[in-house]
């Protein structure tokens, strides 16, 4: 590689993969898999995922070795060495397709992801906002085949959500999504104002892996919890439940809160509570790694309401940019009804490039 280039961090590692489908393969053949439906489904998706992913890459590999050997008798044959030229221009086709799989070399890349979407100020705008991006992340997943589910939801007053929690099942669910974190500004003509008048406006999303076990976070002590019960709320007094079936459960030492509502039994709102929780301290634990490798670099990272990453602007002119990456299309209609990928991979492949510290030297 030729100096001052960069490299990206991970690699695919075949064996490795390999491991992991037999090892899924093995979990489905328990005959108390289907115990747990969702559970199944996941295990099933995953192995499908890897499978195809290893067909592609092993086949890939077979004909690189039959380029190889072709191109030591091409030289004397002036027809043959077309025809290796011709393979070698689209097996590297084939490659620069492919090579986003390396991309997801994290350890939780391949994980669930739970998405929370939050309404910044500005009342009826904001809340809108928060449920325009709830539902073109609901159309990406779908764009992906992954599987959705709303875990918690709180209604404006007037429309839109306050704030919104999903789970996206899927194999790089998280890897694709940890790009999305970040704040996401709209900028409009609101529809709710009765002079149209231009209005900017913020939403929050936060992207936590889903823990595939307690092994991922550990025992939590149930001193460490404080949990209340309330009662769910509706829009304008709509669908409030009459008991205290909804549940708010803080994480004592780290402050950080989860909460359901959607379900009409305390006991499914706090097992979907403890869900998110746990995300939540998996999702610090991540945050703290990565801060300090940022501070190994010398970059600085502002988070949560500081870290604007993508305007998506409606009038006066029609234009979705990303500040990270600069990548923007016009397409705006497209982008809101989930086609995300350009924005995602580019970011990823920025963070996947960076100069390790001492690269280079």
């Amino acid at each position: 590689m030729p100096p001052g280039s960069t490299r990206p961090r991970g690699g695919f590692d075949l064996p490795a993969k390999e491991k992991r489908l037999r090892a899924l393969e093995d979990q489905s053949a328990d005959p108390d898999f289907w115990a747990d439906q969702r559970s199944a489904q996941s295990v099933l998706r995953d192995a499908e995922g890897l499978r195809d992913e290893l067909t592609t890459w092993q086949t890939l590999l077979a004909r690189a070795d039959d380029l190889v050997e072709l191109g030591g008798m091409a030289t004397v044959d002036p027809e043959l060495e077309r025809g290796v030229d011709s393979e070698f221009d689209e097996i590297l086709r084939t490659y620069e397709r492919l090579r986003t799989s390396l991309l997801f070399s994290g350890p939780y890349d391949a994980a669930n992801a739970i998405v929370s979407i939050s309404a910044g100020a500005g009342g009826t705008e904001a809340t809108d906002w928060a449920e325009m991006l709830v539902r073109m992340y609901l159309r990406w997943a779908e764009r992906h085949r992954f599987g959705t589910e709303i875990l918690d939801q709180l209604e404006g007053e007037e429309a839109g959500l306050k704030s919104a929690t999903v789970a996206i099942d899927g194999r790089m669910a998280y890897g694709h999504l940890r790009a999305e974190r970040g704040v996401h500004r709209l900028v409009r003509i609101s529809p709710y104002d009765s002079q149209k008048r231009r209005h900017t406006t913020f939403a929050l999303v936060e992207v936590l892996p889903e823990p595939e076990d307690d092994v991922e976070v550990g025992d939590i002590p149930d001193d460490d919890l404080r949990i209340d019960t309330f009662r769910a709320q509706g829009a304008g007094g709509q669908h409030v439940n009459k008991t205290d079936s909804a549940v708010r459960i803080t994480h004592i030492p780290t402050g950080l809160v989860a909460q359901s509502q959607n379900e009409r039994s305390q006991h499914q709102n706090r097992e979907l509570a403890m869900k998110i929780l746990r995300a939540r301290l998996l999702e610090r634990r991540i945050a703290e790694r990565e801060a300090e490798v940022a501070q190994l670099r010398g970059v600085h990272v502002e988070a949560g309401w500081g870290n604007q990453i993508r305007s998506y602007v409606l009038h006066p002119y029609q234009m979705v940019k990303d500040h990270r990456t600069n990548v923007e299309t016009s397409d705006t209609t497209g982008v809101l009804d989930g086609d995300l990928d350009r924005f995602m991979l580019a970011e990823l492949e920025r963070t996947a490039t960076e100069i390790e510290p001492g690269a280079g030297s």
